[in-house]
């Protein structure tokens, strides 16, 4: 019989579910974050010119990806807007689908679970904020997040990613990627409104015909907790480079860990026995 205190022991190497969000303050400070809408998106990449203008980001190059008239690619260290173009030809012709990418500042970020050295915090907009200077550059925050979003800079070895433009928002002002967007593409503001006001603009969607049109990480997916920064779509969600049910590496850790234990007593167990056995035979041999 295995004690239960060697469970409880491992407790502490538990990774939390969620580490502490801030609840509104005295202010009634709401958590904040994005709407996209991409039924609305021209693909202008205002947004992304804006976000690199405001956060003093390097340029990617001009290299043509071949891929489409994108020539960023993917959401990076250096590149924390990302409008995606993806060509789709049909029996009735063809159309593009676009949509401006960012941080999903997820309710419950793996990336901020992942991070051994508190560089990952919540703020008190309840976006996940990275502290550059608190990285180490481990690279756990970039293997643990699903969508792909956070990079490592080739000038400091940090971790980079969006930050909701935290130093806009504690000044009053609106992110510089909402505030760039000729089409409203991008909404800003305390979550529960974005998802009251994506709600009604899918009925609205629906109700002039176009019936594919949904809303992406306004709630729960699975395993995986709502986005902060989520999206209305009207194709597959891999057409968009999002995974259809995100993966949480967290999830079901508690049983990894004691199925690990228990491997690791059963091998113990078993070695000490064949040890035991084959001194009895050295023995009996002489």
């Amino acid at each position: 019989m295995i004690p239960l205190e060697m469970f409880d022991s491992l407790k502490n190497a538990f990774p939390p579910q969620r580490r502490d969000v801030p609840d509104p303050g005295p202010d009634g400070q709401r958590q904040m974050g994005f709407f996209t809408d991409t039924s609305v998106c021209i693909g202008c990449k205002a947004c992304e010119v804006a976000c690199k203008q405001w956060n003093q980001l390097p340029a990617d190059g001009f290299n043509f990806t071949g891929n489409s008239y994108d020539n960023t690619g993917q959401l990076s260290a250096t590149t924390w807007r990302h409008v995606a173009f993806q060509e789709k030809i049909g029996e009735t012709g063809s159309r593009w689908l676009m949509m401006s990418d960012v941080c999903k500042h997820c309710e419950e970020a793996p990336c901020q679970m992942a991070c051994p050295t508190g560089a990952l915090i919540y703020n008190e907009f309840g976006d996940v904020y990275l502290q550059a200077d608190i990285c180490n550059g481990c690279g756990y925050c970039i293997s643990a997040c699903p969508f792909g979003v956070l990079g490592r800079s080739q000038e400091d070895g940090h971790a980079h990613k969006c930050t909701l433009c935290y130093d806009r928002q504690k000044g009053g002002e609106i992110p510089a990627c909402a505030k760039s967007c000729p089409t409203a593409s991008i909404q800003f503001g305390p979550v529960d409104e974005l998802r009251a006001r994506a709600r009604q603009r899918v009925q609205d969607l629906h109700a002039q015909g176009r019936t594919e049109a949904y809303l992406y990480g306004d709630r729960p997916m699975g395993d995986y907790s709502a986005l902060n920064s989520f999206f209305l779509l009207e194709d597959h969600p891999n057409e968009y480079n999002l995974p259809e049910r995100p993966p949480q590496p967290f999830k079901g850790m508690k049983g990894r860990y004691a199925a690990s234990l228990l491997t690791g007593l059963a091998l113990s167990v078993l070695s000490a026995v064949f040890l035991k056995q084959g001194v009895k035979g050295v023995a009996d041999a002489r």
